[in-house]
C-alpha cells in the first residue's frame, strides 16, 4: 500500500542542544535504514521549511503507523497521511 505523508517538524527551541543533535542523528540513521528496506521509496524536502513530503510503501495502515511512530522525532512532528491508489490514466499502471 502506498501512502503520501507530509511531516512538519517542530523541535522546541529550548531543547538542550546535545539532546537535539542526538535526536537528529538517530532520525537520519532510522530514515536511511527504512529507505534501504524499500519501505520509504521517496523523500523530498519542502523548500524553506523544516518539513518533508514522502511516499511509503508498506503492507498496512498498522505497518505505516509502527514505522512513523518509530521515528525519533515523532513526538515533535505534525503529520498528514493520505492513502494512494493507482490512477486510471497512469500509462505505467
Amino acid at each position: 500500500m502506498l501512502f503520501h505523508v507530509r511531516m512538519d517538524v517542530r523541535i522546541p527551541h529550548d531543547l538542550d542542544p546535545e539532546v537535539r543533535a542526538d535526536l537528529v542523528a538517530r532520525e537520519k540513521a532510522y530514515a536511511q535504514e527504512v529507505q534501504r528496506s524499500g519501505r520509504w521509496p521517496h523523500l523530498w524536502r519542502v523548500v524553506g521549511e523544516y518539513a518533508n513530503v514522502s511516499v511509503f510503501d508498506v503492507e498496512s495502515n498498522d505497518a505505516l503507523h509502527d514505522l512513523l511512530s518509530g521515528l525519533p522525532l515523532f513526538p515533535y512532528m505534525d503529520m498528514t497521511v493520505t492513502p494512494l491508489a493507482t490512477h486510471p490514466s497512469d500509462i505505467d499502471a
